[in-house]
């Protein structure tokens, strides 16, 4: 089995540090891209059981979690030691200790469906055409969730920037004029009840299927649960921050094999674009989602998915 090389790894890592944060789904394009190239891009990056670019792929991903990690390294600080707290003390009583265990709740059901579901979906929907559907797919439940989208919900909805309070008591409105913009946005998702967080969190296991968007479909779930743009960004990610990190620790060890010890350079180079990549990329969406929304891209996922389709079907490439 061919290995892949620096160029395609350092091609593929950019691709994966932007695709895995915008919500245009990095496994599909992992799949597309190399059928549409083809020649030795198509051998070397194919996705299978022992595949070194699948290897590669996880390294990659764990390179995006670290980069999620630094850039919410304070909320991240914060929520475990509302975790620590909460078990030490055996209460949830702030915002912190419940949005705590809201994500380890959240994470539950994506963990045993990966554990269940992912190899079989992988090796059955890891191809170009199924990934192209889906990626069409994935545009449309964009667009349809900006068109039929909740209004957000008054308990969870944003705290005007100029002094405006929505449904917040006294001692909140205090509190939250204290404090960060960063830590009021923590606060107002630790007020998703349990069944909302968890409803959200299980939307990630459409992202077992290669064309669904993580953070897009994720976005869609919080969008329909009453949060706005930017809150129902900044949940997905630090819902996805350990699930990609639980499969990293799970699949790296195949990266070190003896097969695939030629892919062990190119995987280092990759994840380093990866995690740059990753890092401009949530810093750029942040301030993206205070104003605008899903639409360019489930356009773009359209287009891409429609067109990749035709290619597919008028060379007869996959």
């Amino acid at each position: 089995m061919s290995a892949v090389s620096y160029l395609e790894s350092i091609v593929v890592g950019a691709l994966q540090g932007v695709s895995e944060l915008f919500p245009v789904s990095s496994l599909g394009h992992s799949v597309l891209l190399p059928a549409l190239v083809g020649g030795s891009w198509g051998r070397d990056l194919s996705i299978g059981k022992d595949s070194p670019y699948l290897a590669v792929l996880v390294a990659m991903h764990v390179a995006t979690a670290i980069a999620l990690i630094l850039f919410f390294r304070r909320d991240w600080v914060r929520i475990v030691t509302g975790l620590w707290t909460s078990v030490r003390d055996r209460e949830v009583r702030t915002a912190d200790q419940r949005l705590a265990w809201l994500l380890i709740l959240a994470t539950i059901p994506v963990g045993i469906a990966g554990l269940l579901l992912e190899s079989l979906l992988r090796d059955v929907l890891g191809k170009p055409v199924p990934s192209a559907i889906f990626l069409a797919l994935n545009g449309g439940v964009l667009y349809a969730a900006e068109k039929f989208s909740r209004k957000p919900k008054p308990e969870v909805a944003r705290v005007a920037r100029e002094e405006e309070t929505i449904d917040f008591s006294a001692e909140e409105t205090m509190v939250m004029r204290a404090v960060t913009v960063d830590e009021a946005t923590d606060l107002r998702l630790s007020k998703l009840s349990v069944k909302e967080a968890v409803l959200i969190g299980s939307a990630q296991i459409l992202a077992l299927l290669p064309g669904i968007s993580r953070s897009g479909i994720t976005m869609v779930a919080g969008l329909r649960r009453g949060l706005d743009h930017e809150d129902a960004a900044r949940f997905a990610w630090l819902l996805a921050t350990p699930v990609i990190l639980a499969a990293g620790a799970l699949k790296m060890p195949s990266l070190f094999t003896p097969e695939n010890q030629p892919s062990l350079g190119p995987a280092l180079a990759g994840s380093v674009v990866a995690f740059v990549a990753s890092y401009i990329s949530v810093r750029f969406l942040t301030k993206y989602f205070e104003t605008r929304t899903l639409t360019p891209f489930a356009i773009y996922c359209a287009v891409a998915g429609i067109g990749s389709l035709i290619f597919f079907t008028v060379s007869g490439a996959a």
